[in-house]
């Protein structure tokens, strides 16, 4: 028989709901904020570096003992709790554009404060999803989250540059100022029991986030998982740091423009999460992971020709096919993340492999805006392109390569004993 819909699902709805909104203000916000030390602050190639390794440099500053900070605590408190930093944080920009005195240490303390919330609230909130449903329906969820982000990708981008043309880019950071908020109110009224562990239980910091590094480093497939992430992340870095400058100044679009380009590139996201369960069913779970980056990937390769004129489609196509690809590898290898690890080490396994893949973010924000700076937007575009193409190395040496489909928890309870 089968399973009622999610939708049916009173909590697994409101964290939908949440998310929905947190997602199309926080699109117009990524949008927004680098356009804003572009147009309003005349930021340099290096300058839009900084920020983009502001907004990930959390990652590496509170990574690790986030997680066991989030094993300690009920997570939707620290879900809440994130999302109403964020709003005041970002609510900040609007206000100081309009008295006169944003400037870009501003933009980076704001960049550097809403990294630290999200670090918290992402390490949560991918160990909270199996606290509400089961855990094989861990994939169903996840996918109908990823189609979430991937709308809001859609709607977002345009969203935004149309708002960014019409009010200016602070004014439309304000709109993901008021998404955190809604998102916090909708998340108090979950409702579901939390298993948090007895102090009694808790141990030193160092040695509880050493049981989440072990873990990960032990299990020869998070292990391999974690690295490919970690390479197709630095070279995301990359190409983030002269990512608006290549668009804007390069290319020479407009806000608007940009928002439309964005968006149809995140279409892909969609057609990621619609195809991810058939596909997963059709040639394995295992192998989607591998897959993903070998098939959709090279699309990339596209981005660097992007003209004016019609070869503006190029960005959008190589986005959108990598897009594709982005999706389906992240909800199968979330859910398997989710489905084998214990429930009292969610949030340093998330921690763990979240300070490793997103810890590399500011590394290649810094290294972008560097190499924009001596060798030019454009040539730094194609180094992160083509570094890309090196992601599916630690998947291809993995036991993925020999497998058809990832095991499922019972088979896979213990890193010391993974299931082949």
């Amino acid at each position: 028989m089968a399973s009622p819909s999610l939708f049916r699902h009173r909590n697994f709805t409101l964290l939908f709901g949440a998310d929905v909104i947190s997602q199309v203000g926080t699109q117009i916000s990524m949008l927004a904020l680098p356009l804003v030390a572009v147009l309003a602050l005349d930021a340099s190639a290096f300058e839009t570096g900084l920020l983009v390794a502001a907004e990930t440099a959390a990652f590496l500053l509170v990574g690790l003992p986030a997680g066991v900070w989030v094993d300690r605590m009920p997570r939707r408190r620290i879900l809440v709790a994130a999302d109403v930093v964020r709003a005041v944080l970002l609510g900040s920009v609007p206000i100081a554009w309009w008295l006169g005195v944003l400037t870009l240490p501003q933009l980076y303390g704001v960049a550097l404060g809403t990294g630290l919330a999200t670090v918290f609230f992402d390490i949560a909130y991918q160990s909270y999803l199996p606290s509400l449903i089961e855990r094989d329906r861990l994939v169903d969820g996840n996918a109908k989250l990823e189609i979430v982000r991937s709308a809001s990708g859609v709607a977002g981008p345009g969203a935004g540059g149309w708002l960014i043309q019409a009010l200016t880019a602070p004014v439309a950071v304000l709109a993901d100022a008021v998404s955190f908020l809604v998102s916090a109110l909708l998340l108090r009224r979950i409702d579901a029991v939390e298993r948090v562990p007895e102090r009694s239980g808790r141990r030193g910091l160092a040695e509880e986030i050493g049981e989440g590094l072990r873990y990960v480093a032990s299990h020869p497939i998070l292990r391999m998982i974690t690295a490919a992430t970690a390479v197709a992340n630095f070279t995301h870095g990359l190409f983030g740091a002269v990512e608006m400058i290549f668009l804007v100044r390069v290319v020479g679009l407009s806000p608007g423009s940009v928002g439309l380009l964005f968006s149809a590139a995140a279409a892909g996201g969609l057609a990621g999460a619609a195809v991810v369960g058939p596909l997963s069913r059709r040639v394995g779970s295992a192998r989607a992971v591998w897959l993903s980056p070998l098939v959709f990937y090279p699309f990339m390769l596209l981005v660097p020709l992007t003209e004016p004129g019609w070869k503006t489609a190029l960005f959008a196509v190589g986005m959108f096919m990598n897009s594709v690809g982005v999706v389906v590898y992240n909800v199968t290898q979330v859910s398997f993340r989710q489905g084998i690890t214990p429930e009292h080490l969610l949030g340093r396994m998330n921690a763990t492999i979240r300070f490793t893949v997103w810890g590399v973010l500011p590394l290649g924000g810094l290294a972008g805006g560097v190499l924009g700076e001596l060798l030019g937007v454009r040539a730094t575009v194609w180094i992160s392109v083509v570094l890309g193409l090196l992601s599916a190395v630690p998947l291809l040496l993995s036991p993925l390569r020999r497998m058809r489909d990832l095991p499922a928890a019972s088979e896979a309870a213990s890193p010391q004993e993974p299931a082949a």
